[in-house]
């Protein structure tokens, strides 16, 4: 029955190996060498007759130069990076600096491999719509060679009913540049709390450092540290992991006249060194205003970490760890707003069952109360949330993912109390969307998954992966899924 509410549509959103970033590339780096072949490349093209350097470098920008944004740029940057090996770098010429860097630089697509996973939004600019309609902003993550996943952005209009416009998504691509931020010393405390680094020196720094602050007064507070703290046997490992925390959150920002979909939220950090997984999109609305929020996976090949994002706008991001025990795991997802002024989020802190979670004081994710257990045969191996809670007249839709044999994903729904949202007050029997035969094959076979959909004049919006071979998108009338869900059993039970 579950099975008929979901209408799946036409449009989807496929991999396309034509949007690419422009990479840092150091020969010899990925191969088991002792050293980097940089400094033999750069003797070539320091060799080259200037004639020979001027048509290179024109050659080049004619065939790379509409692919990216200010390409002289990054290679002025890539050089900048690498000059350091060059034994007399200011006997180069401005061209041949140029193709220094060209040299030094490669094309990465950033969705070659897979593009998957999205969340949806109300998009920050709803002018020139017509009525009934709105435009969303979607997350998606992209994945390329490597297997290394960044979040990209698509926009859409959906509506009057259930019609659905996706952008064009053509353009160069452009990775946010880092900027400054006002850190935040609970958030300081709390990962050195959270690492058990506890001692004199860091107990020093956080008692000189004022409740927001900046880089400059960071290392202020760490240079006037008395010589007797540093002098002692633990004194410089905890410098590094003083820095190491802080340098966790960071700003990155776009050029004002970017596009939505021409923005790419890359890589910043050695903790998402190796992909920033699965952003779960929010529009989060306090006595402040709205602000979109966000939670990723950060992976640095061994590890996994929870991060979060705050934008205003899209174009500025700020991102901050998430501490404590209910974010220590894959999936956290915010509510919307605040409940009972509780900041709460689910999570699935062990792994396999979905919880929620509550900020602490000391801005902490406690430990999180079980909502749903692996219980029905589709979803055996683990539940977890496919994004954010959507508030309804009826309790906090929250939209699962459960995993079965052959580990198949498919989606399906809860809903949870509006005043005490620790309380499962009903539950749809199977699943919601399946894989079916156009879905099964891709990157990652036997997989539908979402990181968020929303509302809009009664249908729910719902983006999902499909294989992670593509997105493609559903609707379900809000009224009908509701009607469709039964009575949860008491807490205690399988699922308790």
């Amino acid at each position: 029955m579950t099975g008929t509410l979901a209408v799946r549509h036409g449009v989807t959103l496929t991999p396309d190996p034509r949007r690419v970033i422009a990479k840092l590339f150091v020969p010899g780096e990925d191969a088991a060498v002792v050293r980097t072949r940089a400094g033999a490349l750069i003797d070539r093209v320091a060799h080259l007759d200037d004639e020979e350097t001027g048509r290179l470098l024109r050659d080049t920008f004619d065939r790379f130069g509409t692919r990216h944004r200010d390409l002289a740029g990054t290679f002025h940057h890539h050089y900048d990076l690498v000059r350091h090996r060059i034994a007399r770098a200011r006997d180069l010429s401005p061209t041949t600096r140029l193709l220094v860097g060209a040299y030094f630089s490669h094309e990465y697509a950033v969705e070659s491999a897979a593009l998957c996973n999205p969340s949806m939004v109300a998009h920050p600019d709803q002018t020139n719509l017509d009525a009934g309609q709105l435009r969303v902003a979607l997350s998606l993550r992209q994945i390329g060679e490597g297997h290394l996943s960044s979040i990209g952005f698509a926009t859409a209009i959906v509506g009057p009913g259930r019609r659905l416009t996706v952008a064009d998504r053509s353009g160069p691509l452009v990775v946010g540049q880092r900027t400054g931020v006002r850190h935040r010393r609970d958030l300081l405390a709390a990962g050195l709390a959270e690492e058990d680094w506890d001692n004199e020196v860091t107990a020093t720094v956080l008692d000189a450092l004022p409740d927001r602050y900046d880089e400059a007064a960071f290392e202020r507070v760490l240079g006037n540290l008395p010589p007797d703290l540093l002098s002692r046997s633990t004194g410089l490992d905890t410098l590094e992991h003083l820095r190491r925390i802080d340098a966790a959150s960071y700003a990155t920002t776009f050029p004002a006249d970017t596009a939505l979909h021409e923005r790419v939220l890359w890589p910043a950090t050695p903790a998402e060194s190796n992909g920033m997984e699965d952003a779960r999109f929010v529009r989060f609305t306090d006595e402040s205003g709205p602000v979109y929020r966000a939670t990723y996976t950060a992976y640095d090949g061994r590890r996994i970490a929870t991060r979060a994002l705050a934008s205003t706008d899209l174009r500025r991001f700020e991102v901050t760890p998430m501490r404590g025990p209910g974010a220590r795991n894959k999936g956290v997802a915010l509510f919307p707003r605040t409940v009972g002024g509780r900041h709460l989020a689910l999570c699935r802190s062990d792994g396999e069952t979905i919880g929620l979670t509550c900020l602490d004081g000391d801005n902490r994710w406690q430990e999180s109360t079980p909502l749903h257990a692996p219980r029905d045969s589709w979803e055996l191996i683990q539940v977890g949330n496919c994004g954010s809670p959507i508030e309804t007249d009826a309790g906090w839709l929250v939209l699962t993912h459960g995993v079965g044999p052959m580990r198949r994903y498919a989606v399906g729904a809860l809903l949870l109390d509006l005043h005490r949202p620790e309380q499962v007050i009903a539950q749809l029997p199977g699943a919601l969307l399946s894989p079916d035969p156009a879905d099964r094959d891709g990157y990652v076979p036997n997989v539908v998954y979402s990181c968020g959909g929303l509302v809009h004049a009664g249908e729910l919006w719902l983006p999902y992966g499909a294989s992670d071979a593509r997105v493609g998108f559903a609707t379900v009338p809000v009224a009908a899924l509701v009607a469709a869900m039964v009575e949860s059993p008491p807490r205690g039970g399988r699922d308790g």
